[in-house]
């Protein structure tokens, strides 16, 4: 017998800054999503033209609980003011980044969808 277990996709948009109050809301939601192990959390930043330290925090926070979940948290769209941070901070290296929404959706069968936020 087989037991193949899909994620289920959790979309969270964030949009404009992501500092000291976006980071805030922004973890509200990721703490909202679900505790649900195997779920896909994206983090589409194609909205997003800013982020401080506080932004930073956001996304390492959700990051650790994502894994403590047995999720995956992934970016995308990410611009570029957002991806100097990211580099300057080395913190390409730690998070999965894809170009676009598609090239995540590729490489999930399932393609269910929650929409937060």
């Amino acid at each position: 017998m087989t037991l193949t277990q899909e994620p289920q996709v959790v979309l969270f948009k964030p949009q404009g800054s992501i500092d000291l109050q976006g980071g805030l809301a922004l973890t509200e939601q990721m703490t909202q999503a679900g505790s649900q192990p195997h779920q896909l959390w994206i983090i589409d930043l194609a909205e997003v033209d800013f982020m401080d330290s506080s932004g930073l925090v956001s996304l390492v926070t959700g990051l650790t609980s994502a894994r403590q979940l047995g999720c995956r948290l992934v970016l995308c769209n990410v611009q570029t003011p957002v991806r100097l941070i990211l580099e300057l901070t080395q913190l390409d290296s730690v998070f999965e980044i894809f170009d676009t929404y598609e090239d995540i959706l590729t490489l999930v069968n399932d393609q269910s969808l929650s929409l937060v936020g």
